[in-house]
């Protein structure tokens, strides 16, 4: 079961409110307001804060920040607009490399690559930020809209994000994180935490994206994820069409996934709502079920299947009636018939057989689902997907709750 197979006035939703009064425009001709704010990141020292007035501000080029300590905050995601839809220079809108970093209160639209990429930080602060790709869902779109990677003691709050043709918001080979109270829509990916340790997912909601919260654990990268909380989210409707770029990871999410944990151990997935996703409202899944796999080239040390994922006490609601992809098809209709419908938990079925203690991987290893009445299915990929099974009798265990996420210094 290959994963390959298996705008709105989003800121008035989360306030509650009507429509808001567009930000005064900038004239596009006036490189003034560029060439200032460059050069107040370029001359920020430790507790520098740089106040962006509400306006909609056009940038060509990208920008960048490499001083420790340092706040840009404008006037409100809706008031305060930087757009780079004409960007000619740079990959990313807003580059940092620095560490005690607060951004808050603005939006980024229409970057040529990422938004907004914070590298090899620490105590990293994402407050109220929209990130926009303005004309809707594009493979030529950006790839990341917030992309904290490499970094420690991470917040990510109160943020929009929408089009990325990758991940809305991406958190990778990090530590110590907390995504919450953000909305993540028609991206590829809505919320992904890739190669991570420690991480809380919580009160987000993800509708509208390929796949809506996805933790993976890809090869060949500085470390290994683990232990992972997603928790007390709205993932629904999440059945846009992949529109990720050739090769890409998330090339692989069938479009139609609630939440995905793929090659990752220590997951616990619970208390969310979970529904209408028309592939799974869940699925589990190795290594070997993405078309990125590559039985070459990985470093030995790589563990590529999912261990210690514990699923219990979510409300899922529709979803499983069309899977993504042919095979997926066949499948769903032979086990189900061709007006049935998949479970709310789908599982490729790859398991380290080295590992196996009478047939099932140690207790801390295994898939554990405390969830109702839910099914679940082996889809029997080692097996060429022949013998699928819907037994849910080995998913019957329970596993030890990971504890909360604390940050450092955050509230």
């Amino acid at each position: 079961m290959r994963l390959s197979c298996l705008a709105i006035l989003v800121t008035a939703a989360l306030a509650g409110c009507g429509e808001s009064t567009p930000p005064p425009v900038q004239s596009s001709a006036d490189a003034s307001f560029q060439s200032r704010l460059q050069q107040q990141l370029l001359d920020a020292k430790p507790g520098s804060v740089i106040e962006i007035p509400a306006g909609r501000y056009t940038l060509n080029r990208g920008l960048t920040l490499r001083s420790n300590g340092v706040t840009i905050r404008g006037a409100g995601m809706d008031k305060t607009v930087l757009s780079f839809k004409g960007q000619v220079v740079g990959p990313e809108g807003l580059l940092v490399n620095a560490s005690d970093f607060t951004i808050e209160n603005l939006a980024l639209e229409d970057t040529k690559g990422d938004a907004l990429k914070i590298n090899e930080g620490t105590n990293i602060t994402i407050r109220g930020v929209r990130v926009e790709w303005t004309d809707g869902p594009k493979t030529t779109n950006g790839a990341y809209g917030l992309y904290p990677v490499k970094t420690s003691n991470v917040l990510i709050e109160d943020s929009v994000v929408i089009g990325a043709s990758d991940a809305g918001i991406y958190v990778g080979q990090s530590k110590t994180i907390v995504v919450r109270r953000n909305r993540a829509e028609r991206n590829v990916a809505g919320i992904e935490i890739e190669n991570s340790i420690d991480a809380d997912v919580y009160e987000n909601t993800a509708t509208g994206n390929t796949g809506g919260i996805l933790v993976f654990n890809m090869p060949n990268l500085s470390q290994a994820g683990r232990n992972a909380r997603v928790f007390r989210n709205k993932v629904h409707d999440n059945n846009t069409g992949n529109f990720a770029a050739k090769g890409a990871a998330v090339a692989s999410v069938p479009a139609g996934s609630g939440v995905i944990v793929n090659s990752n151990d220590r997951v616990e997935i619970f208390d969310n709502d979970i529904a209408d996703h028309r592939t799974a409202n869940v699925i589990v899944s190795s290594y070997f079920s993405t078309n990125y796999y590559n039985k070459t080239g990985v470093d030995p040390n790589y563990n590529p299947y999912p261990k210690g994922i514990f699923i219990h006490d979510n409300r899922f609601k529709g979803g499983g009636d069309s899977p993504d992809g042919m095979d997926l098809k066949i499948l769903k209709s032979a086990v189900y018939g061709v007006t049935g419908h998949f479970p709310d938990i789908v599982w490729d079925g790859y398991v380290d057989t080295t590992a196996l203690v009478d047939g099932l991987p140690p207790p801390a290893d295994r898939i554990c689902v405390q969830n109702g009445d839910v099914g679940v299915l082996n889809a029997d990929g080692p097996g060429g997907y022949k013998h699928p099974s819907t037994d849910t009798k080995p998913y019957q265990c329970t596993l030890e709750k990971l504890p909360p996420v604390v940050l450092a210094g955050k509230a």
